[in-house]
Parts: C-alpha cells; sequence; structure tokens
C-alpha cells in the first residue's frame, strides 16, 4: 500500500458496525474544523485591508498581493504532502505541531515591517495552515461512520465558503477599529481550543521515521518547485506583461517542466505522493472538476468584490467587510439543513442547483454602474450565499463517494489542493481579465469622448467654467483640468465595465461546473470515503 494513503492508525476510523461516532471522535472532528476553518477564513482576512497593511510595511498597491499569494502558495504545496508526513510522525504529532506553529507565524506576521518579511511569515503561516485543511476533512471520512459523514461534510463546508465569506468582514472591522496588525492575532484563541481538544481526544500512534527512505522526494521537490513557480507566474504575470517579461517566461518554462517531470515521476514511481489513478474513477475526476471551479469562484469572487467597492465606490476595509458578511452570514442558518437535503434528494441535484444559483448571483452582477454600492450588492450577496451553501457538502459526497477508507487521505489532498490551487487560479486570471477588459473599454469609449464631437466640447465647457468658479482663475488650466476630469470619468467607466466582465467569466465557469456534475454516477445514500 502507498505510503501516502490513510490506513487504520492513520486517524482511529470508527468501526463500520457503530451507526454513531464517540463523544471523543466527535471532539476530535470539530476541533479540526477549528483548524480548517482558521486556515481558509486567512486566505481572504486580508483582502479588504491591502491597502491598509501595504502602507504599514512601506510597499506598493503591484505588490501588495503577495501578501495574500504567498500564504496560498504554502497552503498548496504542502497539502498533497500531509498524508505522507502524518504517516512519518503520527496522526496526533503531525496534526498538533502545526495547530501550534500556525497561530506562531500568524502573529509574526503583525510584526513585519517590510514585504519581505511579510511574504516570509506569510508563506510559513500558510505551510502550516493547509496542513489542518485536509486533516479535518480526513478525520470526517475516517472518524465518523457512514450515517453521519454529510453532517461531518457540511460542518467542514462551512470553513470552505463561510470562511472565505466572513474573512474580509473580519478583517476589515478589526483594521478600521483596531489597526491591521489585529487581524493576526485572531487566531491565537481559537488555536489554543483546538490544540487541547486534539490533545485529549487524538490517540498516541508511534512515529515511522523508516518511511522517510521510502518518501517520493523527486516527486516532492519537482511539485514544490513547479507549482511555486507556476503560482508566481499567475501572480506577477498581470504587472510584468506575461511572457513579455523574461522573468515570467523563465518561471513558466520551470513551472512547465517542472510540473510534467512530477506528473511523469507520480505516473511511474511505486510509491507517488500523489495517487492520480484516483482520477481514473469518474466520479472523482468530475467532482475534482466541480471543486476546482468551485475554489475559483469562491475565491475570485471573494477578491473581486472587495476591489470593486474599494477601487470604484472607494469604501474602506469596514464597509467592504460589512457588504461581504451577507454572503457569509446566511450559510450559518443554511449549511447544517444540507445533510437533510442530501437524504431526501440525489445529491448530483442538489450540487447542480446550487452550483447554478452561484452562477446567476454571478450574472447579476454583470451589468454594474457606478450606483452600485453596498446596498445594490445585497440580493446578489444573498443569492450567492444560498448557492454556495447548497455546494461544498454534495459535491464533497459526489467526490468521495466511491473512495475506499484507505485512499481517505490521498482523496483529502488531491481535493482540496486543486481547489485552494483553483482559487488561485481564479485570483490571477481575474486579475489580468479586468486589467485586458478595462483597456478594451477605455479605448472603446475613448473614440467616442473626442472634443471633434459638439456634446464632448460642451462638456469641457461647463466643466472649465465649474473650475474658474471654484478658484482657478487662469482659463487655460481650467479646460486641463476639465480634460482631466472627463478622463477620469472614462476611466472609472471602463473599470466598472471591466469588473462587470469578470463576474461574467465567474459565472460562466460555474455553469460548466453545474453541467459536469450531472454527469456523476450517483453516489450511495451518506457517501463517502469509507462509506462501504
Amino acid at each position: 500500500m502507498s505510503t501516502l494513503t490513510a490506513n487504520a492508525s492513520l486517524a482511529a476510523p470508527a468501526p463500520a458496525s457503530f451507526q454513531r461516532a464517540s463523544t471523543r471522535d466527535w471532539i476530535a472532528v470539530l476541533a479540526g474544523m477549528i483548524g480548517a476553518f482558521m486556515a481558509i477564513l486567512n486566505i481572504q482576512i486580508t483582502n479588504a485591508s491591502l491597502l491598509d497593511i501595504e502602507g504599514g510595511i512601506g510597499t506598493g498597491v503591484d505588490n501588495g498581493a503577495w501578501i495574500s499569494t504567498s500564504y496560498l502558495i504554502g497552503e498548496i504545496v504542502v497539502i498533497p504532502l500531509t498524508a505522507y508526513f502524518s504517516q512519518v510522525f503520527s496522526f496526533r504529532r503531525y496534526m498538533l505541531a502545526n495547530a501550534i506553529l500556525f497561530p506562531i507565524f500568524s502573529i509574526a506576521c503583525a510584526f513585519t515591517h517590510d514585504l519581505g518579511s511579510m511574504i516570509v511569515m506569510r508563506g510559513l503561516q500558510g505551510f502550516a495552515g493547509g496542513i489542518l485543511i485536509p486533516m479535518a476533512f480526513t478525520m470526517v471520512l475516517t472518524k465518523l461512520p457512514k450515517p453521519q459523514q454529510p453532517t461531518g461534510l457540511a460542518i467542514f463546508a462551512l470553513s470552505v465558503t463561510f470562511a472565505p465569506a466572513i474573512g474580509p468582514t473580519i478583517g476589515g472591522y478589526l483594521t478600521e477599529n483596531y489597526g491591521w496588525q489585529t487581524i493576526f492575532f485572531i487566531n491565537a484563541v481559537p488555536s489554543a481550543i483546538m490544540v487541547v481538544a486534539l490533545a485529549a481526544t487524538l490517540e498516541k500512534q508511534p512515529m515511522q521515521l523508516h518511511l522517510l527512505k521510502e518518501g517520493d522526494w523527486a516527486g516532492i521537490i519537482t511539485m514544490a518547485i513547479g507549482l511555486s513557480a507556476f503560482q508566481t507566474v499567475l501572480e506577477e504575470g498581470n504587472k510584468d506583461d506575461w511572457f513579455a517579461s523574461p522573468f515570467i517566461l523563465r518561471l513558466a518554462i520551470i513551472a512547465a517542466v517542472f510540473l510534467t517531470a512530477f506528473i511523469w515521476i507520480e505516473l511511474k514511481v511505486e510509491k507517488p505522493l500523489v495517487k492520480l489513478s484516483l482520477f481514473k474513477q469518474r466520479n472523482f475526476s468530475i467532482g475534482v472538476l466541480a471543486n476546482v471551479l468551485v475554489g475559483f469562484a469562491l475565491f475570485g469572487s471573494v477578491y473581486i468584490l472587495p476591489q470593486y467597492l474599494g477601487q470604484v465606490q472607494r469604501y474602506n476595509a469596514e464597509q467592504i467587510g460589512n457588504v461581504l458578511a451577507w454572503t457569509g452570514l446566511p450559510q450559518l442558518i443554511l449549511i447544517p439543513a444540507i445533510p437533510m437535503l442530501m437524504k431526501r434528494y440525489d445529491v448530483r441535484y442538489i450540487a447542480f442547483l446550487g452550483i447554478a444559483i452561484f452562477a446567476i448571483s454571478c450574472f447579476m452582477n454583470i451589468t454594474l454602474s457606478l450606483d452600485n454600492a453596498g446596498d445594490q450588492f445585497w440580493v446578489p450577496n444573498i443569492v450567492r450565499a444560498i448557492g454556495q451553501a447548497m455546494v461544498i457538502t454534495p459535491v464533497t459526497a459526489i467526490t468521495t463517494g466511491l473512495i475506499a477508507p484507505k485512499d481517505a487521505a490521498a482523496a483529502s489532498g488531491l481535493t482540496n489542493m486543486l481547489r485552494n490551487l483553483g482559487g488561485a487560479v481564479g485570483t490571477a486570471t481575474l486579475s489580468t481579465v479586468l486589467t485586458k477588459r478595462e483597456q478594451f473599454h477605455s479605448n472603446i469609449i475613448g473614440q467616442s469622448v473626442t472634443v471633434g464631437r459638439e456634446e464632448v466640447r460642451d462638456r469641457i465647457a461647463q466643466m472649465t467654467a465649474y473650475f474658474e468658479a471654484h478658484g482657478i482663475s487662469d482659463a487655460a488650466i481650467a479646460k486641463q483640468q476639465a480634460i482631466v476630469a472627463i478622463g477620469s470619468v472614462v476611466k472609472r467607466q471602463a473599470l466598472i465595465m471591466g469588473f462587470s466582465d469578470t463576474f461574467a467569466v465567474i459565472g460562466i465557469l460555474l455553469a460548466i461546473a453545474a453541467v459536469a456534475v450531472l454527469f456523476a454516477q450517483k453516489p450511495k445514500a451518506g457517501a463517502g470515503a469509507g462509506a462501504h
């Protein structure tokens, strides 16, 4: 058996004869969920506060996205390693060590004074936090018996969809009222509760250090280099004009070479880091595809909306957070009801409906105008919350429904890594779409706004008179100010139309995901890894 698959000792699965997990098992699962929630929360918690953090550490707007990206790179790289290292060092030790390191690195971020140290600390925080996500997922699939897995998956879904939505709200409130440093301190108390609960409930197991010799180190190295280079290309490509930049071109070649080598190694090696053979199962492949596209939409929408509110409407961090709260709060009510729906209806149809509603919420934002501010996003955000609440739990049931218990950890690592990678690709792609479409719309509008048109000349004359009436005595300077002001209006309108296009992209990809889940096989009731 692969060193990267879960076994009975990995997370002490409940015997199949038990229909209900013990209190001890539930405490362990819920403690793991705290870790998953905090880890996912911290991907987006800085989004509404980037301008404040950038000012605090003395970096420019172009570099600020690295504050989120470095964290995400750490998570994406470490998630596939989790199954292997949890066997080497034992599930309990590995989980506890990273549950302790996560808040330590988080607090360290608050004391950074430059971009370089912030990137390093956020990367280490992501490396520790990324472990907590698949570990929590694995505990659901191994500690809970078949009838209770949908409930566990629903709790996990709260982490995946509620945490990104509420992250900017928490970050914005803390930044505006107590300073940006405080957003990195909030992990301390929940992490302490998690550590105590895990220490009391997880079984002690011996380390298996001999497995280090059997590790797929070639796969580990090629994956880490390839994914890091790929994510850097995504992050920096738009700013550096993509392949026109020698730096981006070299990184793209490195990413392509190392990721190709990684896939080849995984297909050939006896004990692979990532069990690619899982993709032979139709439901797993379809579920992962849906997860990637949903990850694109989840993280992409939470990236785009704060950008719109900040750049177009000039909202501060707290105001942005208040708008996004209406995407998160309804899910607290809706997600717990999903397991009951899954008992009565085909999970494929629930997943289809949820993703379709999520897509509709995005299409509701494709006709943005300057009048679209916080209040106008209330209905689309509520619709989005309804859709998101119906997505993760049934999609996860589809993905893991035919997975054997011994493959639970491998499936967990692949699913969570690719969903987060989808989020990283989504953020970078939407940033590029926004830039390119803003340029496109600016050119189109600019062709109409010329001094050759009478209405444009009239508008310049009106604004010139306005500036002259408000303290500018020189007519030439007043006219120049009027032309600049009109140019700003054109640029702002083009930016708004660019944001509309990004929502259209998200909606289209979600529509593809919705159709894809219909091609899956119907999972067994209460399906999940180990549901055999």
